[in-house]
């Protein structure tokens, strides 16, 4: 079971209104620019008037230029915690809300103006989850390719209007179903959580569904060190998601690997050559983590 977080309220402006239809989980970490970019987005969604925003500053090195980006955006709500990780955030985070309905969104993502709506229908017809649809920025490979990767997992699924994964920049349900499926906050980094937490839905007999309406723009123009750095941290947290949990989980079939260098290639060379570096590079971090893991256990066996 997760871990209690130690977030707690810094604001609350909306004390006293009305329970908001929605609430709108962003997590940060020492982003005030891209977060202000998110907020203004946020602040422009056309069910404004029902929706509610809580951000969880999970520890940032300067909190108070967070704590002004919140400040610009009136009636949005700041919660603190210590740097915890991206699942105990939106746990913080969800506890905080009062809507029925919780969207999750990143700090780097900007949501289309009619998104939290599009969710919310989705959910109001009777599911208990919903994905929407998240696309890059730019057309960069390195882009196309990050984006790839990011939703690779959601390309298991048989049916079109059905998801085995969706990430969580682009996330909703309601909020007994949270409560009752919070994330897992043993993942410390974001990487895998989002996955796990997808999982542990469809294991409860809950439904997962897609909105291809609901729109995010990820803000994300990574270089090639920040993108390899990213594929090593996936790879831990493949690591921790195969091992974590009540049995080992057998790593995907061939045909998945190849079905995603594929994809790449079909984007471009460039696309597909990242992909497959990037496969390497995940495969380094999972090969860490797994001595990682070896090395600890044998000092508490000694």
């Amino acid at each position: 079971m997760p871990a209690p977080s130690n977030a707690s309220p810094k604001s609350s402006s909306s004390s006293g209104r009305a329970r908001p239809l929605a609430s709108v989980v962003v997590p940060t970490r020492d982003r005030p620019r891209a977060l202000g970019r998110c907020l203004w987005a946020l602040s422009v969604q056309t069910i404004k008037e029902r929706l509610e925003v809580v951000v969880v500053d999970d520890g940032s090195l300067d909190g108070d230029a967070v704590a002004d980006a919140v400040s610009r955006w009136p009636g949005t709500r700041l919660c603190l915690q210590a740097p915890s990780g991206p699942a105990a955030a939106r746990n913080a985070g969800a506890r905080a809300a009062r809507g029925t309905f919780i969207c999750f969104t990143d700090d780097d993502c900007e949501p289309h103006e009619d998104w939290a709506e599009r969710l919310v229908e989705a959910l109001q017809r009777k599911t208990d989850a919903v994905g929407g649809r998240t696309v890059g920025a730019t057309s960069a490979p390195i882009v196309r390719a990050s984006e790839l990767i990011a939703h690779a997992p959601a390309f298991v699924s048989a049916r079109e209007d059905s998801l085995v994964f969706t990430p969580s920049n682009n996330l909703a349900c309601r909020a007994d179903v949270l409560a009752a499926v919070p994330f897992d906050e043993r993942y410390p980094a974001a990487a895998g959580e989002d996955r796990e937490w997808c999982e542990r839905l469809l294991r409860s007999g809950r439904v997962l569904r897609y909105e291809p309406s609901a729109v995010v723009v990820h803000h994300d123009d990574p270089d090639l060190r920040s993108f390899l750095r990213r594929q090593l941290r996936y790879g831990r947290g493949a690591f921790r998601f195969r091992r974590l949990g009540h049995e080992p989980r057998s790593l995907e079939q061939p045909w998945f690997y190849v079905q995603l260098v594929r994809r790449g290639f079909a984007e471009g060379p460039i696309a597909g050559a990242l992909v497959c570096l990037a496969q390497l590079t995940t495969a380094a971090g999972f090969a860490a983590e797994w001595l990682k893991t070896r090395r600890e256990g044998r000092t508490s066996a000694g």
